[in-house]
């Protein structure tokens, strides 16, 4: 047993440590039977001096469990994480699993900065101090323990900045008797007008906490005789709970009737509380002497809860509230107002406040917060993208695990990499998290883009080695009658060996000697003439051409036909034959109407050596792609760019390009190669 008593590292006797604790638990939160021997006990179990089924069969499990939070949570210290952190403050809550677990180590955490004053070891004092300021004195003030609060916050300005603490100390000392007399004066009428109204009340003064004074010297950039507001006034009333907001504001009215009010400064959490449960009146009046006073007026109930209560405060200092956490502060409120004791409050309590998240370290402490489920994978792409693409497995708390290794919390994970691991399309059915799904997603098709580029090299090269020149619009045929929709999958297969080379170019062959059936059993321009000859004995056709004279007719602007589109003539209004192309719907719905208008028309030659037509594009907007396009225009023979109107939003752009062309099969054979470029999604002939 003596082993259990010496003194730790830092000189401090657990066995007195542990008294204080609970005796500081006893005067601030109210006795608890098992929470207070759980205090006794957890030394003696830490040191596995009494087992785990011993205590339970001695103490219960409630008890046991207690002492199962708390050794929980002092594991969290080993990782050396910044304990300032908001991820911290949640992982250790999760830990904890029992609001009273939370509540003995703030209790805890009180004694020990009591106990440490003018300790040699300065890191230690530093240390304890910052993880009062920043991770207990927030969680005293959640959970409404405002008294505890206010001295960490007060020890750990104290032993961080001992020589302001001791100089705002020193000033409130040699006005104290000055305050004091002026805190009764201020009272005196007060207390004669309430006790005349009939009310009764509590009243009394109390000088505001040093550090919250530091505070507001720092915020007002003032001295300390300077603070408008070093002290408050709190009128208490004894009233039944049906008048409580009543009697308080007859009491506002005698206390503004008495001294002028400030109503910029008026907070009135009767008629709306905070959202831990607080109620009261605060107002701030001129009082004697020109000086302003906060007056605080609340009810022996409300100061209860206020001074004592369990209701916690999650909006602190400013920090936005969470839907999970403001629930369950909630609940806690509504089993405060049932009328359970704390007691029974703290053990129904639930903790399971961030059960929908886990939070994992890294080996050097540094803390994350992932949502529920979330693998091995997640926690590499959340690190970085690179980390998460070379991934290959990790080590969790020293143990080899694989990427689909589900995070609990409080794992602590060391990342394995290989620099010839790549994303797997799979690995989208492992991670959870929507950066790993996307960065997966990037990777496999920046991969698959790089892929492709190589198989498009590769049919060039077999295309070359056959001397075939290949024109583009029969190729895009050719991969179409493929199967493939892109041609990003169509080179992607022939990279994988997926489709064999030698099939494409056999399609492309086929599709080129169907087309120069068709196409080129003469020249095109003597087929349409002969054509137009034999239609010509069975009906009356237009044909025009370069060289057809003495016929007044226009190529229609509406549809700009070009050499190669199938036409159909219009007579006019005013006598002139209008062009259109076949498909028009201008043309169209003319003819619907007039159809004794129709004049069959075909061409028997170019008109010239460009038409106009206009293309509509749509594509991403990168740098670089209208100069690409009108790169490839600018290329083509007997093709010229006339104009080009740009229009980009949200990171797409469309485009409108007026071209001059020579017929229909030079005009697809552009469009195809503008479509290949790349960032460019689709092309269209607008008219």
């Amino acid at each position: 047993m003596q082993n259990h008593y010496r003194r730790d590292k830092y000189g401090i006797n657990p066995t007195i440590r542990n008294l204080n604790t609970a005796m500081l638990l006893t005067e601030n939160i109210g006795p608890d039977r098992n929470m207070i021997i759980a205090i006794l006990l957890y030394n003696l179990c830490r040191s596995e001096f009494i087992p785990e089924d011993k205590l339970r069969a001695i103490f219960g499990d409630d008890i046991a469990k207690l002492i199962s939070g708390l050794t929980k949570v002092s594991l969290l210290y080993k990782r050396q994480a910044a304990v300032e952190s908001e991820n911290f403050h949640k992982l250790l809550l999760t830990f904890a699993e029992d609001i009273r677990v939370i509540i003995i180590m703030i209790v805890d955490r009180l004694a020990i900065m009591r106990a440490i004053n003018h300790h040699p070891n300065e890191k230690f004092v530093h240390d304890i101090s910052n993880e009062a300021k920043y991770l207990y004195a927030p969680l005293a003030h959640r959970l409404g323990l405002y008294k505890i609060k206010s001295e960490l916050e007060d020890l750990s300005f104290k032993y961080t900045n001992r020589e302001v603490f001791t100089d705002i100390a020193r000033k409130l000392n040699e006005t104290k008797v000055e305050r004091d007399r002026y805190i009764a004066d201020f009272i005196a009428p007060v207390k004669a007008a309430l006790e005349k109204e009939g009310l009764k009340f509590d009243i009394k003064g109390r000088t505001k906490s040093i550090s919250s004074i530091w505070n507001k010297m720092k915020n007002q950039n003032a001295d300390v005789k300077d603070i408008f507001d070093l002290f408050a006034i709190r009128i208490i009333l004894d009233t039944p709970l049906e008048r409580e907001k009543a009697e308080c504001w007859n009491a506002y009215s005698i206390v503004t009737a008495m001294y002028t009010a400030n109503t910029s400064r008026l907070k009135d959490w009767l008629t709306i509380p905070k959202s831990n449960g607080y109620e009261s009146l605060h107002i701030t009046v001129n009082g004697p002497g020109n000086k302003w006073v906060e007056v605080q007026i609340r009810t022996r109930r409300m100061d209860e809860i206020a001074e004592r209560g369990l209701a916690a405060h999650w909006k602190y200092k400013g920090i936005k509230s969470e839907g999970g956490l403001d629930e369950w502060m909630n609940n806690v409120r509504d089993m405060l107002e049932s009328g359970n004791g704390p007691a029974e409050l703290m053990k129904n309590a639930s903790m399971h406040i961030y059960d929908k998240e886990v939070f994992v370290f890294t080996p050097k402490g540094d803390l994350y917060k992932l949502p529920a489920g979330a693998t091995l994978l997640d926690f590499a792409f959340h690190i970085h993208s690179k980390v998460g693409s070379s991934c290959i497995g990790g080590k969790v708390d020293g143990k080899n695990q694989k990427i689909t290794y589900k995070l609990k919390s409080g794992d602590t994970i060391e990342v394995l990499t290989s620099s010839t691991q790549t994303p797997k399309l799979d690995w989208l059915n492992i991670v959870v998290t929507s950066k790993a799904k996307n960065k997966i997603k990037q990777s496999i098709n920046e991969l698959k883009a790089k892929s492709a580029e190589l198989g498009k090299e590769l049919l060039q090269r077999r295309f070359k080695n056959k001397k075939i020149e290949v024109e583009e619009a029969l190729l895009m045929k050719a991969i179409k009658k493929s199967g493939y929709k892109n041609v990003t999958d169509f080179y992607y297969d022939i990279s994988k060996e997926v489709l064999n080379p030698a099939t494409v170019i056999d399609t492309y062959i086929s599709l080129e000697n169907k087309d120069n059936e068709i196409n080129h059993p003469e020249t095109a321009e003597n087929f349409i003439l002969q054509a137009s000859k034999e239609e010509s004995q069975t009906s009356d056709t237009l044909v025009i051409g370069e060289n057809i004279k003495g016929i007044n007719y226009k190529l229609s602007k509406c549809c700009n036909p070009i050499f190669g589109d199938k036409i159909v003539g219009f007579i006019s209004s005013e006598g002139a034959i209008k062009i259109h192309r076949a498909d028009c719907p201008n043309a169209v719905h003319l003819l619907e109407k007039y159809p004794y208008r129709r004049i069959n028309a075909q061409w028997s030659g170019k008109m010239g050596s460009q038409y106009a037509v206009t293309l509509r594009i749509l594509g991403h907007d990168d740098i670089g792609i209208v100069t690409n396009v009108s790169s490839v225009i600018n290329k083509e023979k007997d093709t010229s760019l006339r104009s080009i109107s740009i229009d980009s939003h949200d990171g797409l752009f469309q485009g409108f390009l007026v071209i001059g062309i020579g017929d229909t099969k030079s005009l697809d054979n552009l469009i195809a190669k503008i479509k290949n470029i790349k960032g460019v999604k689709d092309v269209q002939r607008s008219n």
